[in-house]
């Protein structure tokens, strides 16, 4: 018989931080390819400010847990870092691209893929089927891209 057991919140934070690259390459992966699709420039450090953003979630949270309940430490931090990336993007790209692109695939890719670490023995699955998923998503959105075209160097005014 196994007898039910407190969630210790810091090994949780510190699994949920570990896979942190792995959750932004998942962001900044569908970010550049909305990007593309839609010709919207991005420079190097928008993706920095990006990843910094992100970033405020696992290092707030890893510090708030000590404080606060790992549910309002999680929520805190989403709240925190979904706040800072779509205040920044709307003045990057537009509140529309900040919100629905920007906002959603955080939504998804951190919020989402942080929370299924909640679930133990179900974490790998979850990611798995969210990767699966993202890919089949993005394959659709540019399978008709002529990628050639598309990155075509253009030569520079003189």
């Amino acid at each position: 018989m196994v007898m039910p057991e407190k969630l210790q919140p810091g090994p949780l934070a510190g699994r949920i931080s570990l896979f942190a690259p792995v959750s932004l390459f998942f962001f900044f992966f569908l970010v550049f390819i909305i990007t593309t699709l839609r010709r919207t420039d991005l420079h190097r450090m928008n993706y920095f400010f990006l990843a910094a953003a992100f970033f405020a979630f696992h290092l707030l949270m890893a510090y708030l847990v000590d404080h606060i309940s790992i549910h309002q430490s999680f929520a805190v931090s989403a709240i925190v870092s979904l706040a800072l990336v779509v205040s920044y993007m709307r003045l990057v790209a537009g509140a529309r691209f900040a919100w629905l692109e920007c906002g959603l695939a955080q939504l998804v890719y951190l919020i989402l893929f942080s929370y299924a670490f909640f679930f133990k023995g179900f974490t790998g699955l979850a990611i798995t089927l969210g990767s699966i998923a993202t890919l089949f998503v993005v394959m659709q959105m540019t399978g008709r891209i002529n990628w050639s075209e598309r990155f075509a160097r253009t030569p520079a005014p003189r």
